[in-house]
């Protein structure tokens, strides 16, 4: 298997009258969060499609993918790395035994990763597989990697930081997502208000009261955007008395 097999398979199905809009909406101008990144035009369905087609090269080549000037590259080897995870997570689950040939493990799928975490650059890179891979992994181990992300300089480390604590979150597990939720609350990104917001609207959607005391003590502190998502689902009536600070 060729990495030049895979970019064919992409670049086949690349449009190129979506690069412009693909441009704008990922904000690749002068000074924007994305600037400078370079698009194919490829759909993420199309994206998907590949990385199931190519969900057994090996690691090797996918690090390579990741580490493209192309954001579909690097989208497609980030989802090949989740196609691996989960594959492997769900053989273990299943007790079955399990036949790789390159012996992949969770942790290599982690550690690669983390190796290439400065090529995980925009918002929909981090959202498509923080959660499936950071936050899996560490579902029963140590997090303090995640604050040490969340604490960082880096836009792109902070938003994976939290939008890893999605994994836990289903469990009813939250400590990481208020904790982490804490940190970024004075955050001046618009991706970090909408990402601490967003991860605590799905708190509240397992349990609204823990939700709730947390914006009771941070919510006429906390930015507008971040609060606004943080509500989204809760009944107007109280949605309004956040809004106007009534609570």
């Amino acid at each position: 298997m060729k990495i030049s097999d895979v970019k064919k398979d992409l670049r086949d199905l690349a449009n190129k009258e979506r690069i412009k809009d693909y441009q704008r909406f990922f904000k690749t101008g002068k000074g924007e969060y994305g600037e400078g990144d370079i698009f194919l035009g490829v759909t993420v369905p199309n994206t998907r499609k590949v990385a199931k087609k190519y969900s057994e090269i090996p690691l090797e080549i996918v690090g390579k993918l990741v580490r493209s000037k192309y954001h579909e590259e690097r989208l497609l080897a980030l989802l090949i790395l989740v196609e691996k995870f989960q594959k492997i997570a769900k053989l273990e689950k299943s007790h079955s035994i399990r036949v790789e040939p390159l012996q992949v493990t969770k942790k290599q799928i982690f550690d690669l990763y983390l190796r290439n975490i400065r090529y995980v650059n925009n918002w929909d890179l981090v959202d498509l597989s923080a959660h499936k891979i950071v936050g899996a992994y560490l579902q029963d181990k140590d997090r303090k990697l995640l604050y040490k992300l969340a604490r960082s300089n880096d836009l792109w480390e902070k938003r994976i930081s939290i939008i890893s604590t999605f994994w836990f979150i289903k469990d009813n597990d939250f400590k990481d997502t208020l904790k982490i939720s804490e940190i970024l609350l004075c955050d001046k990104h618009d991706l970090i208000h909408k990402a601490v917001g967003w991860t605590l609207r799905e708190v509240g959607k397992k349990d609204m009261k823990v939700e709730e005391k947390f914006l009771k003590k941070y919510y006429m502190k906390m930015p507008r955007t971040m609060l606004r998502y943080a509500i989204e689902k809760f009944p107007e009536n109280l949605r309004k008395k956040y809004l106007k600070g009534k609570i």
